[in-house]
């Protein structure tokens, strides 16, 4: 029965799993998990028309268990992680140029910013401050965000590494400098 799954699933969960981990030989190699998942357990399904699902399930279940075994690493990796000497980091030079971009945002925008992503109160705080559901403080804060990407992005391009530090800036209109 597991040879049956194998020929009909794994080339769609491999598609699946690509999807979330973008890594071709770690997709492989959580595909093989999963595989070894479903061998083991195939027996303990009751419902075998709902054997797809239950797959899924497996699956997404195996990716979860993933990155929950490799955040902690994450974390300490991206710690130590330092730029080398002949490549140049524009983060700190970035920073200067967000100031403009708040200021240009609506009130309650900049607000929001200010308070929670550049100051010290968690969303659930501000909301709270606002009077606002714990929601629409969090739609809030995204919105914010999201304008202040774009009007970045309207000026400048960047292209950076899978931690989000800048190598690379294009200054097309502003007068970050």
């Amino acid at each position: 029965m597991t040879e049956k799954i194998w020929n009909k699933f794994k080339e769609e969960l491999l598609g699946f799993i690509i999807s979330k981990v973008n890594d071709k030989d770690l997709a492989h190699d959580l595909l093989q998990e999963v595989f070894i998942k479903i061998h083991l357990k195939l027996s303990t399904i009751s419902d075998k028309e709902k054997l797809t699902s239950w797959i899924y399930q497996i699956t997404r279940n195996t990716i979860i268990d993933h990155y929950r075994k490799n955040k902690q690493f994450k974390e300490i990796k991206e710690i130590e992680l330092k730029v080398p000497e002949h490549e140049v980091n524009y983060n700190n030079d970035l920073l200067c140029c967000l100031k403009p971009f708040i200021e240009d945002l609506p009130e309650k925008y900049q607000d929001a910013l200010l308070k929670t992503s550049y100051g010290t109160l968690s969303q659930k705080e501000y909301a709270k401050k606002q009077e606002l559901s714990y929601s629409a403080a969090k739609s809030r804060i995204q919105r914010a965000r999201k304008k202040l990407k774009d009007s970045f992005k309207k000026c400048c391009a960047t292209e950076s590494d899978k931690y989000g530090n800048v190598f690379q800036l294009d200054k097309r209109n502003c007068d970050c400098d």
